[in-house]
């Protein structure tokens, strides 16, 4: 499953460069002036697991295939854009279509590079963001909740639902808060809300983009926006942009070794996608042979049958049951035959609620 990411911000607040680093490409043109990406772009990066690394090495896989998650660099919004100003409301539609935003904001100081306020706060920054997202979402619902409650009074029971909650949502904006506080009384409820993809119900993870000499432990700005993070229940990491560009193109050795000159024990990318895991609460599982060792992403609470449809849909039409095995016990154990000696091997059935790190082999028949 993996999951889409789209990176937000103001202009020159280090998006581009972000983006080029953690795909490791140079698909996002990265250039000292507001609006340099017109077009979105998306770069498909694999989820680093040294889980994934052990299992294949146990089971002599002849390939590794680590999950995939995709990075869509989204073109700087600006004061007004909801209401046309900068690039306008096409880049609020390329918001709507991600599971997460990853909203960078500029933690550094450098004078060489321009700030479309003049200033660095990179509160205000996110301020000037959330309220463009918030107005998009506004609009949107005051043209929609209306319509929606005359059905509702004419007889229409789903419209009637989809009144009820999108109310509730719009309540909250006029108050000036985020769509995501929304709470739905059930899954009819659950349904319209995300069908009806405001770009404030999404979750939230705050990137401080900080200079090098603070990328092991930030600084007071980034310190200001984990204390935002934690009042509204966002995600926040610091990363430096600078240090993941220098980063592209070393070998894994070098690699290790300029992360422990500058005090850090892991890339941006990995502490990126923990906290995206986190956010929208994602798991992985494995599946372990021969041939390939592969991991695969569900969201948390899933069952097998939904995992095995990860796989391929007729995994999960036609599922009879998951062989478990968890990753501590075939690690342990050395293996899958390991684990069915000693009992660690389980047959599991469809009510099985899948947990992070369980190695699995469906059965099924179609």
């Amino acid at each position: 499953m993996g999951f889409k990411c789209g990176i937000v911000g103001l202009p020159n607040v280090g998006k581009s460069t972000l983006f080029n680093a953690l795909t490791e490409t140079q698909a996002a043109q990265a250039a000292n002036y507001p609006f340099c990406t017109i077009e979105p772009n998306v770069g498909q990066v694999a989820v680093p697991d040294p889980r994934l690394d052990q299992l294949a090495a146990i089971a002599g896989s002849a390939k590794i295939i680590p999950t995939q998650l995709a990075f869509v660099d989204i073109a700087g919004l600006v004061k007004g854009a909801s209401q046309g100003e900068g690039l306008g409301n096409q880049f609020l539609g390329n918001i709507r279509e991600v599971d997460a935003i990853v909203h960078v904001l500029r933690c550094f100081e450098n004078d060489d590079i321009q700030h479309v306020a003049n200033k660095i706060d990179p509160i205000a920054d996110a301020e000037v963001v959330e309220t463009e997202l918030l107005l998009s979402d506004l609009e949107s619902l005051e043209k929609r909740v209306p319509a929606l409650q005359k059905k509702g009074t004419q007889g229409d029971k789903e419209a009637k639902i989809a009144a009820s909650v999108l109310g509730q949502a719009l309540d909250l904006l006029r108050e000036g808060k985020p769509a995501r506080l929304t709470v739905p009384k059930d899954e009819e409820e659950q349904r319209h809300f995300a069908q009806a993809q405001l770009i404030t119900a999404k979750p939230v993870l705050y990137v401080c983009n900080v200079a090098e000499g603070d990328a092991a432990n930030g600084n007071a700005m980034s310190a200001s926006v984990f204390d935002k993070a934690k009042a509204e229940g966002a995600n926040a990491v610091v990363v430096s942009a600078a240090i993941e560009s220098e980063l592209v193109g070393m070998e894994m050795d070098e690699r290790l070794a300029f992360l422990e000159e500058m005090g850090l024990h892991e890339t941006g990318l990995a502490r990126v996608i923990r906290a995206g895991y986190d956010l929208l609460h994602l798991i992985t599982f494995f599946t372990v042979g021969p041939k390939e060792a592969r991991a695969w992403t569900v969201s948390k609470g899933s069952k097998a049958p939904q995992a095995a449809g990860e796989i391929h849909t007729d995994f999960e039409r036609g599922f009879i049951r998951g062989e478990t095995i968890a990753f501590d016990d075939y690690i342990a154990l050395n293996g899958e035959a390991g684990a069915r000696d000693a009992g660690k091997l389980r047959q599991e059935g469809k009510e099985y609620v899948v947990k992070d790190g369980d190695v699995l082999h469906f059965k099924f028949n179609v």
